[in-house]
């Protein structure tokens, strides 16, 4: 029996030795990295596709319509009202006398834009915190919250260019005044969302007021705080356009130079400021929607929000 055994353990040994003593390469396609196939190459692909090609789509669509309106809506002696697309970008994009001043005047506008930005965030944030300290604050301060968001920005222009000259400074009140609202309604609504029962629990512990708004009404409200700082940013470069279209001294905003063009008739340069316009919104508001996945965005799951 033992002599059997080991014949039969010489017998196996040689037939698992080329199993062992394999020199075939790794095939990539089962290495385990996902990365390197063809198929998980073609599912980014896809996904991307998804994500861009509504959105070329749409600008296809834009562009077609544009070139129908121009060439076959208009006689040729009103095509000035709205060039092909072609013509605008040769007279701007490729005559830097245009581009130039286009750009540094965009410039200005980024400018207005972000301190109007800034300054309404802390003013939301803090009006926001006043008001959820008691009801009465709330009820007293809120309309007034209400008021400023209502009156059209075109009325209260003169009296700002009185008191505050027709510069810079005028421009940033603006831009403060369109972009506050929605930092103080969002922040007022996030800081009032923390629940019962952990405002019980800071009253059983014993946590002062500083301690209950940084530890708990703070975090429950961050969700509600980046939706309005997004809103914020957008209406931001809404509200320094309209300073920089009212109050023109010291150096034009993008805004003034719209205005120049309108009476000017310079449809090209008008067309193509209005884009470089809508591109800058697009951007600021692209940039606090991936500050917003960024940070609350696990708050909500993988998916983001």
């Amino acid at each position: 029996m033992p002599t059997s055994l080991a014949l039969h353990r010489s017998d196996a040994a040689p037939a698992a030795q080329p199993a062992s003593s394999g020199t075939r390469p790794a095939d990539p396609a089962s290495s385990g990295d996902p990365a390197r196939t063809p198929r998980a190459a073609r599912g980014r692909a896809a996904a991307v596709l998804a994500k861009v090609g509504p959105i070329l789509a749409a600008l296809g669509g834009i562009v077609a319509i544009w070139y129908l309106v121009s060439y076959v809506v208009l006689t040729p002696e009103r095509q000035f009202l709205l060039p092909p697309v072609h013509e605008v970008l040769a007279n701007t994009v490729g005559n830097p006398n245009v581009m130039g001043p286009m750009l540094e005047a965009l410039w200005q506008t980024v400018g207005v834009a972000l301190s109007g930005l800034a300054i309404a965030v802390v003013l939301g944030i803090g009006y926001a915190v006043v008001m959820v300290q008691s009801g009465w604050a709330e009820k007293i301060l809120y309309p007034y919250a209400v008021i400023l968001q209502t009156i059209p920005i075109l009325a209260l222009t003169p009296l700002i260019g009185i008191w505050m000259g027709y510069g810079f400074s005028a421009r940033i009140v603006v831009c403060v005044i369109i972009a506050l609202f929605p930092m103080i309604s969002n922040t007022l609504f996030g800081l009032q969302s923390a629940s019962p029962a952990a405002h019980d629990l800071f009253t059983l512990n014993k946590a002062t007021r500083a301690q209950r708004l940084y530890k708990l009404q703070f975090p429950a409200a961050l969700p509600s705080i980046f939706t309005g700082l997004r809103n914020a940013a957008g209406l931001s470069v809404i509200g320094a356009i309209v300073g920089d279209f009212f109050f023109q001294q010291g150096s034009p905003g993008i805004g003034g130079l719209l205005r120049t063009y309108t009476l000017r008739l310079n449809m090209d340069a008008l067309f193509m400021a209005i884009i470089l316009t809508a591109i800058f919104g697009v951007v600021v508001f692209s940039v606090f929607a991936a500050l917003d996945r960024a940070v609350i965005g696990r708050w909500y799951g993988t998916g983001g929000r």
